[in-house]
Parts: structure tokens; sequence; C-alpha cells
């Protein structure tokens, strides 16, 4: 079987949400021992998270997983990024050390962190990497995961940034690891990433799925000038002209990098083993976009975690009818936005599970059944 078929056949078996554990939770919202509704966006999140686990009322979210993948762009030589791209090769190795933004967060928090070199341009010493997403005791591992494709993609202001061959090969790995995550015991999901340039690429993405321009999806990313902002948006805006570009994974594979085909897949593998996955910004956000394009039953999985800084951001969002959980100005990348995602989601579970009904609190409701009969909230 080839790789594209093999792709398609595991995107062709993600199933629908289970509405009737979601009728049940909505239900037992209800009558919890508060007005309806009053815990607004967080009842919400408990009735989904029924609808994707099949139980209405005691889930656990508490063991919890973030892939990053990493990998570097071709088209940095054009000038488009503010940071050299040695700083790929740094923090990838940085995650496992958890010295970074998200790795600080996830092993104060004690979540794992599942690191992925897709397409590293620099070396990384070999007794960093690992060949296997799971320990042999079944855990994620705290080393790289060697699934490098190649030295990065190539330059998209002058070629295809790669084979549709190999989109489809980081498309899978991406469904690896959420497959490895689910085999960890892992019930909460992020999707992070690393690589210099993939705001460009990103954005690029963007562009040829909304026909919006490069002025209207084009941000600064970690900081470019304003000489190098006009060149980022000129660049985006001739690549996606430049090309035919007709399904997604011809996008992807014309204008996009390795790591976001991985998030791609990622977010796909995580709905079709039934794991609530947390976008994370601007990058992981217009991937989850593509995701979508590939099965729109994909988006009853994910929640989106922070509002991005980066411009495109919120024209992406539109596009998933997702609403951000909360906004802190956050534009850092790498799966930031997750581990603070984790914790509302799990606060939206805890009511849930440990709030009594009015009935079993021994609150007489009766005045609650006008404001329920009448939507008065």
């Amino acid at each position: 079987m080839s790789n594209e078929k093999k792709l398609f056949e595991l995107i062709g078996q993600i199933g629908d949400l289970d509405e009737a554990a979601m009728q049940a939770a909505k239900e037992r919202q209800d009558y919890l021992a508060k007005p309806p509704g009053s815990l607004g966006r967080l009842e919400d999140i408990s009735i989904k998270i029924a609808g994707i686990t099949g139980k209405a009322v005691g889930n656990d979210v508490t063991k919890q997983c973030i892939a990053i993948f990493s990998a570097d762009n071709g088209v940095v030589e054009e000038g488009v990024a503010s940071a050299p791209q040695s700083v790929t090769l740094s923090q990838t190795i940085n995650f496992t050390r958890r010295y970074t933004g998200v790795s600080s967060m996830a092993k104060y928090w004690g979540i794992d962190l599942l690191v992925t070199d897709v397409g590293v341009a620099m070396e990384i010493p070999e007794v960093l990497y690992t060949d296997s997403m799971l320990t042999e005791d079944g855990k994620i591992p705290v080393k790289i995961v060697n699934r490098r494709i190649a030295n990065g993609t190539r330059n998209l202001a002058k070629e295809a940034a790669m084979t549709r061959a190999e989109a489809v090969q980081a498309m899978l790995i991406g469904f690896d690891a959420a497959e490895a995550a689910k085999k960890s015991g892992a019930q909460l999901f992020g999707v992070g990433e690393m690589g210099i340039g993939n705001t460009t690429t990103s954005s690029a993405l963007l562009s040829a799925l909304t026909g919006l321009t490069g002025e209207q999806v084009v941000g600064r990313g970690g900081g470019l000038n304003d000489e190098g902002l006009a060149k980022k948006i000129k660049i985006v805006d001739d690549a996606v002209h430049s090309w035919c570009m007709a399904d997604p994974i011809e996008k992807l594979c014309k204008i996009g990098g390795y790591d976001i085909c991985a998030m791609v897949g990622a977010f796909l593998g995580a709905a079709l083993h039934r794991i609530p996955v947390v976008i994370d910004g601007f990058i992981s956000v217009v991937a989850a976009c593509y995701a979508k394009e590939l099965n729109p039953k994909v988006t009853d999985y994910m929640f989106a975690s922070h509002k991005s800084y980066e411009i495109g951001y919120q024209a992406a969002m539109d596009r998933l009818h997702l609403q951000p959980m909360f906004d802190l100005g956050m534009r850092l990348g790498e799966g930031s936005g997750c581990p603070i995602a984790f914790k509302m989601i799990e606060t939206a579970i805890a009511s849930m599970n440990l709030m009594k009904t009015l009935q079993e609190a021994s609150v007489d409701g009766d005045y609650l059944e006008e404001i329920r009969r009448d939507n008065l909230f």
C-alpha cells in the first residue's frame, strides 16, 4: 500500500462524537447545583469531552502530552526570519532539557513532551536521539525522536518546498505521534512546533487556503523589522501566485514545512484515536485548518488555547469555527498555550465530576425551572 493511500485510509476512519453522551452531559450540567449555564464555556468543554470519550461523567484528563515537531525551512535564505537557523537546533535540544517556555511549564505540571525531529537542518548529536516514540515500558521518551526527512525543506521562494511524498511522510509521522500519545495513556494531547521561518510557511499556507493577501496574514513572527516584514509579505504573495495548487496536500508540499505537515497528521491522528487535542498559536492553528480540509470531523476533537498575537490568527480560527480560551498576548509557539489550556480543561472536568446536582445537594431548585425552560441565561 502506498503511503498516500494509507494516509487517506486513516483519515477516513475518524468517527463522530457520541451524541448520547453529550446529551447526558448537557442534562447533568443543567441540573448541577448552580444556575443553568452559569459556568459558561467550562460547561461546553465538559460536554464536548463527553462526546469524545463517550462518558458523560467520570472523565479523567490528568495524563497529558504535547507533541513538538522540529524542522527548518529553506525560505530563511530570503531574510524572512529575525533569528538564525541555529536556534531550531538549540531549542530542539533544550526541549529535552526542559529549558524552554513550553518545556518549563511541562516540567512543572508533569506533562510529557514528545519531541520529534522531522527536518532539522543542523546535525543533532546521535546520543540525544531515539528511534522510538515510546520507551520499552510504554512511556514518552525524554530524548529526541529521529524522523528526519531531510535537512530542512527547500526554499519555497525558488522551488517547491518538498515533494508530495515527503509531505505525506511527514503527515504520517504526526499520526504516529498521536498513536504513541494514546498508547502512553495520554488523555489530553497538544500540538506544537519549532522551526525558524515557519511563520512564513504558515502565512503562505493560510493565504493559499483563504485567498487573503500577504499583507492580511503576515506578521512579524519572532520580531522582524519593517524591511524584513515587507520582504516576507512579498515572498508569501509571490509563492502563492507562483504555484497551481489543487488539493490541501499539494499546497502543503509546495509552500509548507515538514513541521506543519506533521502537525496536520497529529491533529488528524488525535481525532482518529479519540483524544481531545489542543491547538497552540498561529502555526498550530494553520495546521489545524489543513487537517479540517482533509476531514471536517477533526474540529470536533479540537480545543483552541490562546489567541495568538499574529495577524493571521483570527482568519484561521474563523475557518475552524472555534474560540480561543484565553488571550494573554502570547506569541511564543512551541505548544506553549497547551499546558495552560490543559488546566482549564481539567477545571471543566472537575466541576462536572465533583459538583453535586440540586437533588444530591438537597437544594430546592424549583425556582430554576423557568430559567431552564425559557433559556433565561
